[in-house]
């Protein structure tokens, strides 16, 4: 988020209990297709295939048809499932995810490329390999505007891949085809999407399976039983391979349904009973249904039953609710059962709904006085959740010595910290601590006051109620909960000693982060642990040799870390010293890094159609037609990314990445393969970056870092605090930068162009540096939270080096921030470092 937003990175985490959602610092919303667009142009694919960049449907409401696809990208992933393949399959984004505590395999100097296994072809899945390859090339030019129709559906983008469709024969034309029938069955335009998909069907075949399913939801969405009835009518046998197979009996169901036939429907659904497919919320209710319609009341009450209380968050479970309360059965549920639901809903920060049905629940006449005031309690929480908590809420509630009693007082604890209202605020944990001593809500309360303290900076006393938690709360919940356990613990312990470094009490420091670094071993707070302890080694124990000690165990676990960074510098810093060996530190050892590899086989039939499907704009179906490839769980992440950043949408690459391989900050760089780096670390628009850059003096890797941390190279993207584009400028900031950069009639949507808006954030990044004496740390924290902030943060005591006001920075967001873009800089810089070293060995 940029800076000029003055603190809208409020770091809500520092301000509420960090249970309360945080504000991330921006929404990423697909905005200005043209921008879309102009990153697409500036890659280049790596092969025939294009070197897979995807449109994001994240923003696309969740209409009935579109339930219907998503429903049938569930199945694909196990439409096989019945094979070894369709099992490894579904497991290719989170078997490269595991993270040990063994130590790290001994990688070679060399980057680590393995090679996949690879299933043997045949001369049947070659010849079909072959025709989506022809498809694929002969499509690729319409790309750019199915994307556009798949994101936006307006009447252009409609025209635009039209009138592309009747311009061209063949394969291409059916992938426009697709792209229209797809986006109009969105819209719910159902003649028009049975159109073209039946002409998409007459064009070519490589995506006829495609053609056919979407044709027999459009028919069945519609109320044309008959017309569903024949296109799935051999579906299997026309499409053995296809990843719609396991999704077309639920289709059937539903059709056999419509027609008032519940017989067939059950027998349809009853031979699937077995399959993983009736794990499925949609499989589920369509059986619900048919029970109802065929008279079995009381099986139909379950199955509803079943999908709500098991599906909470899915569209079915509202369905069933409706066919629940209609029948009279929900008010016949046991209340334990429908606190359940109300907590899920909760847990998903569904707070309104949350609310609403806590409410309802309590107005049951046969609960206890107890019981009532819990869900009153549970329901003033979503009140707070949703900054509407009133203290008159409170006040009618009955001061209870029960948890909702502590729930009670921790919410008029958060209220009175609203109004800054200390004494109110100190009275009532007192009052907790005396009544409700290990309630899981003292522990939320210890650590919103802590954090209330913290931002006020008076660190005694934010010390004191940290602290505490740790004293009453030793534990961390994860992985095994106990009674005593919180997952504030970690933090709060850190804090703690964070803050006594802060006030000069270095030996009680030191303690803490000995014990931070015994019994939190494996938390986010180590890294930090180990180099404040290393600090404290070298500044005040005058004890070189087990400072360097602590300063080689950051950089051997965290290489890739700010703090292995800094440690790096104060080990050069230290000169010629013989580390002492520790052997707690020894214990302590990397993640392991699993066998990565980019060998993506290109002439998979699943892989080429993947890439085919995101000609056609199809790309909620690109992930499961890849994971039903054989070996996928080896490469499919990979192969996925690679389609999203071939057509400009690396931020969606990038994220994909960071879910499939979260340890690769852990990683030394030779351990993961060069592609997944180059996507993980985007070079986007690099041109216009390192001219910028050089035009304003400033280093291309830092300008780079700093639009990865912002938006993932997103040109689109657009904030809660309107900032816009691949720098988050907000349109002031980029009138007045526009203004002395001499660039007449400028328009906020300007920003959104990726070239303007590099020219106009570099002018205001050196702006930036230059009003804080040319230190990124202070540029980037006030890029970030402020220009304000960071100045309230520079006269808070006396700093030892910029890393202690880094490390001080009390919103987490910011710091984090920070940390990233100087740790990003040198990520990027070794790995052109390393291209460039085999680039030279390759001449």
């Amino acid at each position: 988020m940029s800076a000029q937003q003055q603190g809208s990175a409020g770091n809500r985490e520092a301000h509420r209990t960090t249970h309360r959602p945080a504000y991330r610092g921006y929404r990423l919303i697909a905005a200005a297709v043209f921008a879309s667009m102009l990153a697409a142009l500036l890659l280049l694919p790596a092969s025939a295939f294009g070197q897979p960049q995807t449109a994001s449907s994240s923003t696309r409401k969740h209409t009935a048809a579109h339930h219907a696809h998503t429903a049938a990208a569930r199945h694909a992933a196990s439409s096989k499932t019945a094979s070894a393949k369709s099992a490894s399959a579904r497991k290719s984004k989170t078997a490269s995810a595991h993270r040990g505590t063994a130590h790290r395999a001994e990688v070679s100097t060399r980057t680590r490329r393995s090679r996949a296994r690879r299933h043997h072809l045949t001369a049947k899945e070659l010849a079909k390999s072959h025709r989506l390859q022809s498809a694929f090339v002969a499509s690729s030019q319409l790309r750019p505007m199915a994307q556009q129709l798949a994101q936006m559906r307006t009447p252009a983008a409609y025209h635009g891949v039209s009138a592309w469709a009747h311009a061209h024969t063949g394969e291409a034309a059916a992938a426009a085809y697709l792209a229209l029938g797809h986006a109009y069955l969105l819209d719910k335009n159902f003649p028009e999407a049975i159109a073209a998909f039946h002409s998409a069907d007459a064009a070519g075949h490589s995506l006829d399976d495609y053609a056919d399913y979407l044709t027999a939801q459009a028919y069945l969405q519609s109320n044309q039983s008959a017309g569903a009835e024949a296109v799935l009518s051999g579906f299997d046998s026309k499409h053995p391979d296809s990843i719609f197979v396991n999704s077309v009996p639920v289709l059937e169901a539903n059709l056999f349904l419509q027609e008032g036939d519940p017989q067939s429907a059950l027998k349809v659904l009853n031979a699937h009973r077995s399959d993983p497919l009736a794990g499925h919320a949609d499989y589920q209710l369509a059986l619900a249904k048919a029970q109802l319609m065929a008279g079995n009341a009381a099986q139909a009450g379950q199955g509803f039953r079943h999908v709500w209380l098991d599906y909470p968050l899915s569209l079915e479970a509202g369905v069933a609710h409706t066919q629940l309360a209609s029948s009279g059965i929900l008010a016949t549920l046991p209340v334990t059962e429908r606190r359940r639901h109300a907590d899920a809903l909760y847990a998903a920060h569904r707070y309104s709904d949350a609310g609403d049905e806590y409410r309802a629940l309590a107005n049951d006449s046969s609960l206890s006085s107890a019981d009532r005031n819990t869900l009153l309690v549970a329901a003033a929480s979503c009140d707070w959740k949703l900054n509407r908590l009133k203290k008159s809420e409170l006040d009618n509630l009955p001061d209870s010595n029960d948890e909702a009693g502590a729930r009670r007082l921790y919410l008029l604890m958060e209220l009175a910290r609203d109004k800054d209202d200390g004494d109110t605020q100190r009275s009532l944990v007192t009052q907790m601590e005396t009544r409700f001593p290990q309630s899981p809500w003292l522990a939320e309360a210890l650590y919103s006051s802590g954090n209330m303290y913290l931002l006020r900076k008076d660190y005694p006393s934010a010390i004191g109620y940290y602290g505490e938690l740790a004293k009453r709360f030793p534990r961390s919940c994860e992985p095994t909960p106990s009674a005593d356990c919180s997952n504030y613990s970690p933090s709060s312990h850190w804090r703690a000693g964070w803050l006594n470094y802060r006030i000069g009490q270095y030996s009680e420091a030191a303690r803490l982060f000995d014990e931070q670094i015994r019994y939190y071993a494996g938390g986010k707070e180590i890294p930090s642990a180990l180099y404040w302890r290393a600090r404290i080694y070298q500044d005040q124990e005058h004890n070189p040799a087990l400072a360097a000690e602590y300063y080689r165990t950051v950089i051997r676990l965290y290489p890739h870390y700010y703090y292995a960074t800094i440690a790096q510098d104060r080990l050069r810093e230290l000169g010629q010293v013989t580390p002492e060996p520790v052997a707690a530190l020894d214990a302590l050892q990397p993640d392991s890094i699993p066998e990565l590899t980019d060998d993506v086989p290109n002439d998979d039939p699943h892989v080429v159609k993947a890439r085919l499907l995101a000609n056609a704009g199809l790309n909620e179906y690109i992930a499961p037609e890849i994971q039903a490839a054989d070996g996928s769980h080896e490469w499919g992440a990979f192969a996925e990314a690679e389609i999203y950043a071939s057509y400009g949408e690396s931020w969606r690459a990038m994220r994909l990445l960071k879910r499939a391989i979260p340890f690769y900050t852990s990683a030394p760089i030779e351990a993961i393969p060069v592609a997944y780096w180059r996507i993980l670390f985007p070079q986007s628009y690099w041109s216009d970056i390192r001219a910028q850059a050089e035009k304003n003096g400033l280093d291309p890797y830092m300008v780079a870092s700093l639009i990865r941390q912002e938006t993932e190279f997103n040109p689109g993207a657009v904030s809660g605090k309107s900032a816009y584009g691949l720098m988050q400028l907000l349109p002031s900031v980029g009138r007045s930068m526009a203004k002395e950069e001499g660039i007449h009639h400028f328009r906020t949507t300007d920003l959104l162009d990726p070239e303007t808006n590099i020219r106009l954030g570099t002018l205001y990044l050196r702006q930036t540096l230059d009003k804080f004496g040319g230190h990124p740390e202070y540029a980037f924290a006030a890029y970030n939270a402020g220009d304000n902030r960071v100045e309230d943060w520079q006269t808070i005591g006396t700093y030892h080096g910029m890393d202690e006001f880094v490390e001080s920075i009390p919103f987490t967001e910011t710091r984090e921030y920070v940390q990233a873009i100087l740790r990003n800089e040198e990520i990027y810089r070794e790995l052109d470092k390393m291209t460039s070293q085999q680039a030279s060995l390759t001449r």
